[in-house]
């Protein structure tokens, strides 16, 4: 039985093995070079997780030493934290994000200002009721803008079924998830700003 010496073939697209006789030069040289920027970046994915979670741990240890030492609280707004060296020169913070969505009741939201609208709007500029359809359009995901919907919250209108839509607008919202994130910072002697220390490759 003729055993196939892989060696001399590369799987392509579809699992299938193709002799490296007959694959061009540039095709090959293309795969190593792809394949050594893979590595690469796996292996640097790899030390930014044990980063991030050593990171995590000595923050949580700290506040957990400061609250217990000093009887204190360093946490913030949803277990934020912020720690400043002595000499000011750098910043440490931990921040915890909530990913927000709308539930059905946005819809019932959406309705009672319908009728707003065409309450209000049956001798006006239709401009209006565009602005509105706006807030609640949704993007190439097919999600609505939080910022947008939240956006009419801030609008001074007293009317009570208004009202009752801004309510059901901040009912509506659910959160489904949440991230923790760590910033470091340096302060720049000549602005006297914060500037992020960047572990995103994009900024560095």
């Amino acid at each position: 039985m003729n055993h196939i010496d892989l060696g001399q073939y590369r799987p392509n697209a579809k699992g299938a093995l193709i002799p490296l006789s007959t694959i061009p030069e540039i095709t090959l040289l293309r795969d190593d070079v792809i394949c050594k920027i893979v590595q690469k970046a796996k292996l640097m994915n790899a030390e930014l997780k044990v980063l991030k979670q050593e990171l995590f741990n000595d923050i949580t240890a700290f506040v957990e030493l400061s609250a217990e030492k000093y009887d204190t609280k360093l946490g913030g707004v949803k277990g934020n934290t912020t720690l400043v060296s002595f000499d000011g020169r750098f910043k440490v913070q931990l921040a915890n994000h909530d990913n927000l969505v709308f539930d059905e009741r946005l819809q019932a939201a959406k309705s009672l200002i319908d009728d707003c609208l065409r309450e209000w709007t049956a001798d006006s500029r239709p401009e209006i009721k565009a602005l509105i359809d706006n807030a609640f359009a949704v993007d190439k995901e097919g999600k609505i803008s939080l910022g947008r919907v939240f956006n009419l919250r801030s609008l001074k209108i007293e009317d009570a079924k208004w009202l009752r839509a801004m309510t059901a607008i901040s009912e509506a919202v659910t959160i489904v998830g949440s991230k923790s994130y760590v910033r470091i910072y340096e302060r720049n002697e000549q602005t006297q700003k914060y500037e992020v220390i960047s572990l995103d490759i994009a900024g560095v």
